[in-house]
């Protein structure tokens, strides 16, 4: 299907205008129109009720919106998706996070191969070995059982494990310590390891190609520190397994290529928590619920594959978000999980969301003339409530937000639960609707008082309703997220799979390294300020 550019697509022209009439809709004026716009303006499908009536809309706006997704080609776009077909255009990829969590028996193809068999077989693997270590039947080198777990990885080889355990910690072995290391400053891995005893510490390296810096700085160091406290380099074969597809890289750091555990270029490394890279979710939880999990993420495509638009979940979500980036100029998105298992989900997202839409050319590669990729942002609720939620209510900026609540709590503590929900609902009421200067003034406020008491209101948000926190209801969480950016990147016309971004820096930072370990003075020929930064890093570093 050829699609005309985004700015000539008649949708868009017809936004452009409709913008005009709603920029000063109130939500009190839509709610007052609409008795039952509370009741009409919901989904429930694949165990989640998402409310977005208290959004800056009619059914006018949705009209247009689903045409815009209609002219953009969303529908054939899916479905290249799921089909295999590479639209990871830059880097020439299929992009089939879908197989990760399709059952047993499905057909999904990559280059003619059906790949679910290959998924399955890896799954089945990793299953019989988070079994032996969760039974004990696995023994480190001085035939002690493993008690420890640090995943070593970056980005998606980081964010989404550590994500997973934190939402899912309630059905974790409570008996066995799980750490996560990142972040190539030493800080990350001092702590990680403090208290640990090596012989019942098993560290899990993930890197696809087995050279990325950050985390094989970090093995490196984790095995130096394994010798250290075993003294027999020969024990790194019993306390550390790899999540790779660089065997030969594997197998020369010293890990038995017999625990190396693979996955596939079509995987980005921000959709890949269900593969592999969730070897430390699978060992924390159990198989079963790891599976739980896939079933949910599975029930979230399936969605998104067949329901038609209007009652499609990721898609409404996704064209919410277009709604306000592009026509009312939100930069920034606010996810607030009134859930403390959750309190890593805004970050995970962020790499989700920004990484993929993150981009300033089209997937044809001609400059973009419109807004992309929102900020996406947020904390857990109550906490955020005594922070900024001061600005999303009364500051200048307008905030999209996204409230994620439980009917059920895991802990059942008094009140508290009732307490949270009541929170999240007047929340999403004060910021729809906000008080004005009659109700500020009826509360006997004294008029030199009344600006700062005045709530304007008709600030978005849309509520997403579950009924308790399990690893199925995880699944679907982020997958809704994932097509929501699918949605999203596809209406920009922009490739949501690739990450050029992130490089520069990197290459950059492997031509300094040696500049600033050197013994000599080195001939720098950056700018003069870089040159400046690592003269004076030098000359601090040398005093001690």
């Amino acid at each position: 299907m050829t699609v005309a550019p985004l700015r000539k697509r008649p949708a868009w022209a017809s936004l452009e205008q409709h913008h005009k009439k709603m920029q000063d809709v109130h939500l009190r004026q839509l709610f007052a129109d609409d008795a039952g716009r509370g009741e009409k303006m919901v989904v429930e499908a694949a165990g989640i009720y998402l409310d977005y009536s208290k959004n800056r809309i009619t059914g006018e706006t949705l009209d247009l919106l689903l045409q815009l997704a209609a002219q953009s080609g969303l529908r054939e776009h899916i479905d290249a998706m799921f089909r295999g077909d590479k639209i990871n255009v830059s880097e020439k990829r299929s992009v089939l996070h879908v197989a990760l969590r399709a059952p047993k028996g499905a057909t999904i193809l990559h280059d003619g191969k059906n790949v679910v068999p290959d998924v399955h077989a890896v799954l089945d693997r990793m299953a019989a070995f988070a079994d032996r270590i969760r039974s004990g039947d696995w023994k480190g080198h001085t035939g002690k059982p493993i008690r420890n777990v640090i995943n070593i990885g970056i980005g998606g080889s980081d964010l989404g494990p550590v994500m997973a355990y934190e939402a899912l910690r309630h059905y974790s072995r409570r008996d066995m310590t799980f750490r996560f290391v990142s972040n190539v400053d030493g800080t990350d891995f001092a702590e990680a390891v403090q208290g640990l005893e090596a012989a019942e510490t098993l560290f899990i390296v993930s890197s696809k190609t087995f050279t990325t810096l950050e985390t094989m700085t970090n093995a490196h160091t984790a095995r130096d520190w394994l010798v250290a406290g075993l003294g027999d380099q020969a024990a790194t074969a019993k306390h550390f397994v790899a999540v790779s597809t660089n065997a030969q890289e594997v197998a020369k750091f010293g890990i038995d290529t017999a625990n190396m555990f693979g996955f596939w270029d079509w995987v980005g490394g921000r959709y890949s928590m269900d593969s592999a890279i969730g070897l430390s979710t699978m060992i924390a939880v159990g198989p079963d619920n790891f599976r739980a999990m896939l079933g949910g993420f599975h029930e979230m495509d399936e969605h998104f594959r067949t329901a038609p638009f209007e009652r499609n979940l990721p898609v409404l979500m996704g064209l919410l978000s277009i709604w306000y980036n592009d026509f009312f100029g939100a930069q920034t998105v606010a996810v607030l999980p009134y859930e403390q298992y959750l309190k890593r989900f805004p970050a995970y997202l962020q790499q989700l969301t920004m990484e993929s839409n993150g981009k300033h050319v089209t997937w044809d590669g001609v400059a973009l003339d419109y807004d992309t990729g929102p900020i996406y942002w947020g904390e857990p609720g109550t906490n955020g409530q005594h922070s900024f939620y001061q600005l999303i209510h009364q500051g200048t900026r307008l905030i999209p937000c996204d409230f994620i609540a439980f009917a059920h709590t895991l802990n059942k503590v008094g009140r508290h639960h009732d307490m949270l929900l009541a929170n999240v609902f007047a929340q999403t009421e004060a910021l729809a609707f906000g008080k004005t200067v009659e109700q500020v003034k009826a509360e006997g406020t004294p008029d030199w008082l009344v600006p700062h008491r005045l709530f304007a209101g008709n600030r978005p948000s849309n509520t997403i309703l579950l009924d308790r926190l399990s690893p199925a209801s995880l699944g679907r969480l982020v997958a809704l997220y994932e097509h929501s950016v699918f949605t999203q990147g596809t209406i920009w016309q922009v490739d949501s799979f690739d990450q050029w971004g992130v490089e520069l820096g990197k290459e950059l930072a492997q031509r300094i390294i040696p500049e600033l370990e050197s013994t000599q003075e080195p001939k720098l020929a950056h700018d003069s300020s870089t040159n400046a930064l690592i003269r004076r890093y030098r000359k601090m570093k040398g005093s001690g």
